[in-house]
């Protein structure tokens, strides 16, 4: 089994984009509209911050959760007990970002935004009727100028050899918002579990978009499109010497919004931080 890659420009390709999340959870875009220079560009310039210590001035707040996390604060993924392999930077709409960054970064997170309104306008169309009927706006709509859309700007460092056992980049975990739209990363890793508990690689093909179901559209549409388990494994070999870089927007709806009849936005998302240790 394999992820199947979807033409964007294709006729038919809402359908089979939302067919792919609904069987697995995942969605894989090519010839999409963001451009891959502004990602390459991210990528290079973002590891030479990580690379300096000038990530240090832009330590997080635990109010704002936006600036930069290192490796002594990274999460431990819900059921387990070791923190991730990871450093990380915050992006928020008002958040901060380092002066010489900001351009690119601001650019990215716009793009990114406008094009995931599209990618939910396709949800909500190819949903059943009765899951339709569920949401309690239409799905763009809980995104339309949400300051809650998080971007992550990750970097997983080169392994040493010294990692606490057991450590990885990513532990298992699923992510907590509606959707989730990242670039194929500059280094592999990325696995997706499969519903017999095995793993399947995501494909890394520079220049394709790869899309996640999240916990929170998983609840609104009363588990019709399930919020996969997904995890980044250690790289071996010489691999294991580079580092990887990724950029996830986490779109998340206003506070207000309503789930479900048992949550709303600001509620699940409080839930799952505290689960999460960094709330």
């Amino acid at each position: 089994m394999q992820l199947p890659t979807v033409d964007y420009k294709a006729p038919d390709a809402a359908a089979q984009f939302v067919e792919s999340l609904r069987n697995t959870g995942f969605g894989v875009l090519k010839n999409h509209p963001i451009p891959q220079s502004l990602v390459e560009s991210i990528y290079k310039n973002w590891q030479d911050f990580f690379n300096s210590e000038q990530k240090q001035d832009f330590l997080f707040s635990k109010d704002t959760q936006d600036g930069y996390f290192p490796p002594s604060v990274s999460e431990v993924a819900k059921g387990f007990t070791i923190k991730d392999i990871k450093e990380y930077f915050h992006v928020y709409p008002k958040g901060r970002v380092p002066a010489e960054l900001e351009a690119d970064v601001r650019e990215y997170y716009r793009l990114a935004s406008e094009f995931a309104g599209t990618l939910l306008n396709w949800v909500q169309a190819e949903s059943p009727a009765d899951v339709r009927a569920k949401f309690s706006i239409d799905l763009k709509g809980m995104i339309a100028g949400s300051e809650q859309t998080l971007l992550r700007i990750l970097h997983y460092p080169p392994m040493t050899g010294d990692e606490e056992p057991g450590a990885i980049r990513a532990a298992a975990h699923g992510d907590i918002n509606l959707l989730t739209v990242l670039p194929a990363s500059n280094e592999p890793g990325l696995q997706v579990q499969k519903t017999d508990g095995g793993w399947l690689d995501v494909p890394c093909d520079f220049g394709s978009l790869i899309i996640n179901i999240g916990d929170m559209l998983q609840e609104a549409s009363g588990g019709y499109f399930p919020s996969t388990i997904h995890r980044v494994i250690n790289p071996t070999g010489k691999a294991s010497t580079k580092s990887r870089i990724s950029l996830p927007l986490f779109l998340h709806p206003h506070p207000e919004v309503v789930l479900s009849e048992r949550y709303t936005a600001d509620s699940y998302l409080q839930e799952r931080l505290r689960e999460l240790g960094v709330k």
